[in-house]
């Protein structure tokens, strides 16, 4: 490869890397510009740490022969079980232990599991790098980009070849960094702020004082007797419980298109926003149903473990709020605020009081058509702590709920979704 052809291909990785050419694309551009430039690749690998609470890591990989092996994949912790007894038998462990660089394997070498498929698969000669970051670019596990590269032709990679590569991988890896890094910013923003929340903020709207008056479908829910649970189960088992039900009510939550805002101990704070608001009172009717289904599952599987066991309360309103960045420059809160968050939080709380464990308000009852109110029985007409005005609150029909019956009213928007 002369060096015209290694400067155009650096171009290109600087154009691409600047504008967010996505990870796979990177990878499958980079191989054929170097294949048509006369680096005869045959296969490329190349994968990164990130921050993500799954998963360690995620790759991307090409190959010069059609298979039906994905371009991209993610894997999990690489620490411990048969996940570490295969890194530790990779090239790169080795390079780490080392403090190598760069490797070359030849055909003739089975000592690492990585290769040995590939040359099963015919691939010759394998080059390997490790490109490191200073400290201040490292995040999380995500201190260096790894790679491997194969060829077919018997000479593999001479120092022509090397030299090559030595060039133009670093620059590779600087694009894939830079797309890891905006990958690390959105997951963290989905998961510590919420999705929609998380697309705002990331969009722009970080300015203090930013906020929109939307009228939304609030949730608020929490756990029956968690206090009590937490008292008498050891200390470490309280926060798998809570993580527990916690994931069942955001997952019944997402499922149906509603965006979780906040977890204040074992509550969540939650928004369904459509442009239709009858339709954000289904989906969170049908977020509702799906979370009974969920904890009666999950109950069923903590019982058998011999572990404590609970249920949720759920409180649905409708009001107009303010959603936006709330607090000082130093510490903004990107959520919702105004009159009808309290009020969903003590129509919760009113679940204890009536003994119920769904309660609606007559705000969140009146958009509902007449074939949906009815399977609704009021529970009285209750005042609320610091609000200033009485509420009429509903619950299902107890006959709704029987064994049978759970889904009855909600069957036409799950089998419509």
């Amino acid at each position: 490869m002369d060096l015209n052809a290694r400067l155009d291909i650096m171009n290109w990785l600087a154009g691409a890397g600047l504008s967010g050419v996505a990870e796979t694309e990177l990878v499958r551009e980079f191989c054929e510009r170097t294949r048509a430039a006369g680096l005869e690749l045959s296969r490329g690998l190349v994968f990164i740490d990130t921050l993500h609470p799954v998963f360690e890591g995620q790759g991307f990989r090409w190959s010069d022969i059609e298979s039906n092996e994905s371009d991209a994949f993610e894997y999990r912790s690489t620490s411990e079980g048969e996940a570490a007894e295969n890194w530790q038998r990779s090239p790169f462990y080795t390079m780490l232990q080392t403090g190598e660089n760069e490797m070359r394997i030849s055909h003739t070498d089975e000592h690492y599991n990585m290769t040995a498929k590939l040359i099963g698969d015919g691939h010759r000669h394998f080059a390997t790098f490790i490109h490191r970051f200073g400290d201040t670019g490292i995040i999380g596990e995500m201190d260096c980009v790894y790679s491997l590269w194969g060829m077919r032709r018997d000479h593999g990679f001479d120092e022509t070849a090397m030299g090559a590569m030595r060039d133009l991988v670093p620059l590779l890896g600087l694009a894939v960094k830079s797309a890891a890094h905006a990958r690390i910013a959105r997951t963290v923003g989905h998961v510590y702020l919420g999705r929609d929340a998380a697309d705002r903020v990331l969009s722009g709207r970080m300015s203090r004082g930013v906020a929109d008056r939307i009228n939304a479908v609030l949730w608020f829910s929490d756990l029956r007797g968690s206090t009590a649970i937490g008292e008498s189960i050891d200390p470490g088992e309280f926060i798998p419980f809570l993580n527990d039900y916690a994931g069942a009510a955001i997952g019944a939550i997402h499922d149906e298109g509603g965006d979780v805002l906040k977890l204040i101990g074992d509550g969540v704070l939650a928004i369904f926003r459509e442009d239709d608001l009858t339709a954000a009172r289904r989906a969170a009717l049908r977020a509702e149903n799906r979370l009974r289904m969920s904890i009666e599952t999950l109950n069923q599987r903590r019982s058998a473990e011999n572990r404590v066991t609970t249920t949720a309360y759920v409180a649905l309103h409708v009001g107009e709020v303010f959603y936006g960045n709330i607090g000082s420059d130093e510490r903004l809160d990107f959520t919702v605020v105004g009159p009808a968050v309290n009020e969903v939080s003590r129509i919760a709380s009113m679940c204890r009081t009536v003994e119920r464990e769904f309660l609606v308000s007559s705000a969140f009852l009146d958009g509902l058509g007449s074939s949906e109110k009815r399977h609704f029985v009021s529970t009285g007409r209750y005042a609320l702590r610091g609000i200033g005005r009485a509420q009429d609150l509903y619950t299902l029909d107890p006959a709704i709920r029987a064994e049978g019956h759970a889904a009855s009213p909600f069957e036409p928007y799950l089998q419509n979704r």
